[in-house]
């Protein structure tokens, strides 16, 4: 049995492959994967860990509005569409597993054109362009949120919840606290941009970090392009990376499940796969949906979680700095808050997910 994995670009779009990919290897020993997408750092060193052959294709973005990059990718899509079906032709797979969006789009056009089963999996409440033309040409569409359904068929479509790792709420905050040298007698917040960082929120946590450090301990996943800048300028301020209650990271991997053991509170973006973890850990969080993410989904996403009274949201463009002080000691101050938030934003859980979308993938090839 061979699977074709598809997507890219960020960690919330390849930890989920990966969930699945081993939900799959545990029914199906002899189960073959190959990963085909983009060229990039974080695609070899995730998939390289699980010894998952990579495959390289061109990959364009689809943008609803006016760029001049889209005459440039224009001629990418086309091309990739070409190398996937070169590809799939010598790979021969039973079926492909896409994580959606622009990345995996050359993949599975050229997956329908061979009619090999095609499953994809829609993260957000709101489908980008990408996965709404995509779910056209697939056997099957997993969905995370409720709200996403009515933007597929009927028949295709099963609501999932997002594929995590197993171990993700499996953390020890005893652990994460001797390696981070972090003592007991203050909280922790955790704050992070997801895989590629967020400077934004970067920038403002730095502006409040005197004030920050006074109550609390801080683990900051910066970004890999982010963390020079946020370390120089945390010297400047005269905090001592790792030994004044304030440690950073490009981006945590290795040790992320005690990070979400140890926090108190996530102050986060509103990505999909993030908030996944943070729902899977019953973390109370703030969140702040990236203004320019695709059809704003992020927004959606975040404000989807508000209505049930799941987390906090502050939106980019009005977030000042008292704004966040204020809501940060309010969480931390409020015990009742903090439970309330803990107990909503754990109903986003699903912890089936990977295992109902690796049977859906080899219920495609049974048949």
């Amino acid at each position: 049995m061979r699977i074709i994995l598809t997507g890219g670009g960020t960690g919330g779009h390849l930890m989920p492959l990966i969930a699945v990919a081993r939900k799959i290897k545990e029914k199906v020993p002899e189960a073959e994967f190959f990963f085909i997408g983009p060229k990039g750092n974080l695609e070899n060193d995730i998939m390289g860990q699980e010894n998952i052959p990579i495959k390289n294709i061109l990959t364009g973005k689809l943008r609803r509005y006016f760029s001049f990059q889209n005459f440039i990718d224009l001629f990418k899509i086309p091309v990739g569409i070409i190398q996937s079906l070169w590809l799939l032709l010598v790979l021969m797979p039973d079926a492909i597993f896409s994580k959606g969006g622009s990345s995996s789009f050359p993949v599975v056009v050229a997956g329908w054109l061979y009619r090999i089963p095609i499953l994809i999996h829609e993260s957000d409440s709101n489908p980008g362009l990408a996965n709404s033309m995509l779910g056209k040409l697939s056997n099957r569409v997993a969905v995370a949120y409720p709200e996403a359904e009515k933007y597929f068929p009927a028949a295709q479509v099963v609501l999932t919840g997002n594929p995590l790792r197993e171990n993700i709420n499996k953390g020890d905050a005893r652990r994460a606290r001797q390696f981070y040298g972090f003592s007991e007698s203050k909280k922790v917040i955790y704050v992070t941009g997801g895989s590629q960082g967020a400077k934004s929120i970067n920038d403002r946590i730095l502006r409040v970090l005197p004030e920050l450090l006074k109550k609390y301990q801080i683990i900051h996943q910066t970004g890999e392009y982010n963390i020079g800048e946020v370390n120089r300028m945390a010297g400047e301020m005269g905090f001592k990376i790792g030994h004044s209650g304030y440690c950073t990271a490009a981006f945590i991997k290795e040790n992320v499940e005690d990070v979400f053991a140890i926090a108190d509170l996530v102050i986060s973006r509103a990505g999909a796969n993030t908030i996944s973890d943070i729902a899977a850990n019953n973390k109370p969080s703030i969140l702040i949906p990236l203004e320019t993410s695709a059809n704003d989904h992020q927004k959606m996403n975040a404000y989807s979680l508000a209505r049930i009274g799941g987390c906090i949201v502050l939106e980019e463009n009005n977030l000042g700095e008292h704004m966040l002080l204020q809501k940060i000691d309010d969480i931390m101050e409020d015990e009742n808050l903090r439970n309330k938030l803990s107990k909503n934003i754990g109903t986003f859980y699903h912890p089936e997910a990977a295992n109902k979308i690796a049977e859906g993938i080899l219920g495609m090839i049974k048949k």
